[in-house]
């Protein structure tokens, strides 16, 4: 038997459960996606589960199962089901789908941490960091800050330095999974019941440091190139793994582009410290370009405000208002389909 508690089942979702037509199904939560079915953990044990008519035909397929959904399901054979529903989700990690305009991929749902990953090598980028902390703080997802690789030597200071604008919102943890006591530390950081998701570029170590926790193989890992410096995908799927007397963690594919699909002004100015400055401006409605009086322009004049921490934030800012404009666009035809989706859907029960 499966405690499903340790997996993040609470009262919330049992009483959205009981509020659906299925309330006297089982229930589970997505550990693996594939492209066709979904790998369940229930309380029984596990089930690979294809999706119901209702939800294949009926829904977007941005709304279909993710890595970390909780759903109900109706046992079929042995080992296996058909998803008839899928609870609400809360505190979902998505990014823009590579090669479109306003396309989301959802990533996982239901997070309670996001572990960004960084290697203290050549790979190391604070504006990649700051990418993936607008995103985990729109979906009020914790951002916790992980450096990884420090058995290989790095500048403290010069790291130190880089991160100080972002050392206020996130728990900074150093690592290296030759040093057990910086692993144990990590893992003291995760509560029972807590789901934890793993990003980062390929080759930061997120599986290594996933098995490090675990304190066994569970995730396959490779070696970096020396020839590029850089790590091939390791994992090709999000994969969940249960942490013994603790939480669920969730590796996710390396990324090599991380396209943002949220990040509010505020968000975006709280985050890189320019929050505070623009309330100063002499204009309400000031861009932070070129006005003059502009707090935040002579803030990086002056040197309070780091160059390079601002070019962040024009270019974040530009990328979340394009994304906004553009999802407006889709959702319009989105809504058009599911019109002719739903009249198609009347008539076949009409025909049959």
């Amino acid at each position: 038997m499966n405690n499903l508690l340790l997996y993040g089942w609470n009262d919330s979702l049992f009483r959205q459960k009981q509020s659906t037509p299925f309330s006297g199904l089982p229930h589970g939560r997505v550990t693996v996606t594939h492209k066709t079915c979904y790998e369940v953990v229930a309380e029984d044990g596990l089930y690979l589960c294809e999706l119901s008519g209702n939800i294949l035909y009926g829904r977007m397929p941005n709304e279909y199962p993710c890595t970390g959904d909780w759903v109900i399901f109706q046992p079929t054979d042995e080992g296996r089901g058909i998803v008839m529903d899928i609870l609400p989700r809360s505190r979902t990690l998505c990014r823009k789908k590579s090669g479109t305009v306003s396309d989301k991929q959802m990533i996982a749902a239901h997070v309670d941490k996001a572990f960004i990953v960084q290697s203290l090598d050549a790979n190391f980028n604070v504006r990649r960091a700051e990418r993936f902390m607008v995103q985990v703080l729109e979906e009020d997802i914790q951002p916790v800050l992980i450096l990884t690789k420090a058995d290989l030597g790095f500048n403290e200071q010069e790291i130190a330095d880089s991160l100080k604008h972002l050392a206020g919102k996130a728990q900074v943890f150093t690592t290296s999974i030759h040093s057990p006591e910086t692993i144990e530390a990590l893992r003291r950081s995760i509560g029972e019941g807590e789901t934890i998701v793993f990003i980062g570029s390929s080759g930061v170590g997120k599986s290594s440091l996933v098995n490090a926790l675990c304190g066994k193989e569970v995730l396959e890992t490779s070696f970096i190139s020396d020839s590029t410096g850089k790590g091939r995908h390791t994992s090709t799927r999000r994969e969940m793994v249960l942490l013994e007397h603790s939480g669920v963690l969730l590796d996710t594919p390396g990324v090599r582009e991380f396209g943002i699909t949220s990040g509010s002004a505020d968000v975006l100015s709280s985050m890189l410290d320019i929050s505070d400055l623009e309330g100063t401006c002499r204009f309400a409605d000031c861009t932070h370009t070129n006005e003059p009086g502009c707090a935040v322009i002579e803030a990086v004049a002056n040197g309070t405000l780091e160059q390079g921490v601002y070019e962040s934030y024009l270019k974040l800012r530009r990328e979340a208002q394009y994304f906004s404009t553009s999802e407006h666009e889709r959702k319009g035809q989105e809504k058009t389909l599911s019109k002719v989706l739903k009249h198609y859907a009347k008539n076949y029960k009409k025909d049959r």
